[in-house]
């Protein structure tokens, strides 16, 4: 559990710096920005998985890969679930309340799926 959370903060952090990047200098929108700091963020825990947490399952070709790009969209997909269900279903519009739905509980959960679809789905023995 402590290195499947190790990678995830090098990927969030890799995700996050290339977004600003992207976002700033770069210039790109934020949709195009997101999407490609996102696929980055992806590859940098796969493959932070594959050779360090998940060593022993000696995953190969392109299908771990798809699979863990899948539960990586699920994870998101259940973040902005919980932030809308929150700022649009609840009413919940401030800014701390959209920070606590997507980014703490939203996250919080959407890790505990990421786990789960990485451990089973991916990485299985």
């Amino acid at each position: 559990m402590v290195g499947f959370a190790t990678v995830g903060l090098l990927a969030y952090a890799v995700d996050l710096a290339l977004f600003t990047y992207l976002r700033g200098p770069a210039g790109l929108d934020p949709i195009t920005a997101k999407v490609l700091s996102f696929v980055a963020g992806c590859s940098v825990a796969y493959a932070g998985n594959a050779l360090g947490t998940y060593r022993h399952a000696r995953v190969q070709g392109l299908r771990p890969y798809a699979v863990f790009f899948a539960v990586n969209v699920a994870g998101a997909v259940v973040q902005l679930l919980c932030l809308a269900v929150s700022h649009y279903g609840l009413g919940l519009t401030s800014q701390r309340a959209d920070t606590v739905s997507g980014a703490g509980i939203g996250m919080a959960l959407a890790t505990v799926l990421r786990f789960w679809g990485t451990r089973t789905l991916v990485f299985r023995t």
